[in-house]
């Protein structure tokens, strides 16, 4: 027997051995997470979706700074917290870029006044305000012989999801900006409203926008 075939034994041991304290850390991390709050508050369990197509996309941990470990694998952010990605769209701006505690603080606060508003859990209003705040179909522009023509597409899952943030923090900055509305009773505005279907609210205003365009389109 050579050298070689006498090794390989001895290395898969070692990758079977691997491999196992890899899924036991799983699983402690798992177990320690559960029973969690966010922010030491809000519970996560229990929390009901009502569209199935977003559903794998709205993610909800207790955890709500994941420290970036998911930003270097494409499409590993739907495994971030919707919280975080929610915390994450605010900062998409010249005055909060990169302060990331002070978003978090922002969030946290909106929370609180969803709460006293709705007297409901405010991760189960998020979720809600996401699912009602995400497009259904938008227009793509097609060239034919130079002549560009609107036609309406579906819009993906995850897609859906981006863009429900996206009008979120949008309607946030635009509420606050140059205001006496603070950032966080704009969040709370913005996620109470939507997750009521109010068309008055930016989110949803901007959702009904989008396709009636795409519906003049088809």
């Amino acid at each position: 027997m050579s050298e070689s075939e006498s090794d390989a034994p001895e290395e898969e041991a070692v990758d079977a051995e691997a491999a196992e304290a890899e899924t036991e850390a799983d699983e402690a991390e798992e177990s320690a997470v559960e029973g969690a709050q966010l922010f030491g508050v809000w519970s996560v369990d229990d929390i009901e979706y009502d569209d199935p197509s977003t559903r794998r996309y709205l993610n909800v941990t207790p955890i709500a700074h994941t420290m970036g470990r998911h930003a270097s694998k494409q499409f590993e952010k739907s495994e971030i917290s919707i919280v975080e990605r929610l915390i994450n769209r605010l900062m998409q701006t010249e005055e909060n870029t990169g302060k990331k505690q002070r978003a978090t603080n922002i969030v946290r606060d909106a929370f609180e006044q969803v709460h006293d508003r709705t007297e409901e859990n405010p991760v189960q209003v998020l979720v809600t305000a996401v699912e009602n705040a995400a497009p259904r179909e938008e227009t793509v522009r097609l060239k034919y012989g130079g002549i560009s023509v609107p036609k309406a597409v579906d819009v993906a899952p995850q897609r859906r999801v981006d863009e429900a943030l996206k009008f979120l923090a949008e309607g946030t900055k635009n509420a606050s900006y140059k205001s006496k509305t603070s950032a966080a009773e704009a969040l709370a505005q913005q996620l109470t409203g939507a997750a009521d279907y109010d068309v008055g609210t930016y989110a949803i205003n901007q959702k009904e926008e989008r396709e009636r365009v795409a519906a003049a389109a088809r």
